[in-house]
């Protein structure tokens, strides 16, 4: 079965990049066991990402207020509410998955969404908090460990 993780992210925001990073971590580590791609682009421009996949893990960031900085939520697409915006360039993932059912597209059915609750992933520029570069290693290893389960 053809794996994608996808670390999303952007690496000027300060802790923005976690995904990304997470991403670039496990390059090595998963050799052969999952594609790794590092993406900054966001809604219906991630589409092209997930096609010719059976699976996907997604890495990123999330700022909720109600987490402590470094806790990861296990999410599932269903897990995330629809997005309300001006433009389809905001789509979320739920949008994503319905416009890939819609068009009968080879898309990912199971995605895992692994997500660092973080400090600042606004400031330009700016670096990793400690809690961030915590949550990395944490991110890591979550990856790893769903592959093993996704192996049997």
């Amino acid at each position: 079965m053809k794996t994608l993780v996808l670390g999303l992210g952007n690496e000027l925001l300060a802790d923005d990049a976690v995904g990304i990073l997470a991403a670039r971590a496990l390059r090595d580590e998963i050799k052969g066991q999952a594609e790794i791609v590092e993406s900054s682009l966001s809604g219906l421009a991630l589409l092209d990402l997930f096609v010719g996949y059976e699976r996907a893990i997604v890495l990123d960031s999330i700022k909720t207020g109600r987490h402590p900085a470094g806790t990861i939520l296990d999410l599932s697409p269903e897990d995330l509410g629809e997005v309300f915006a001006p433009s389809p360039h905001y789509a979320g993932l739920p949008e994503m998955l319905a416009l890939a059912r819609e068009l009968e597209l080879e898309f990912p059915w199971k995605i895992k969404i692994f997500a660092l609750e973080v400090v600042d992933p606004y400031t330009v520029g700016g670096g990793l908090s400690e809690k961030a570069e915590q949550g990395i290693k944490e991110l890591v290893r979550k990856v790893k460990q769903q592959l093993e389960i996704w192996k049997d």
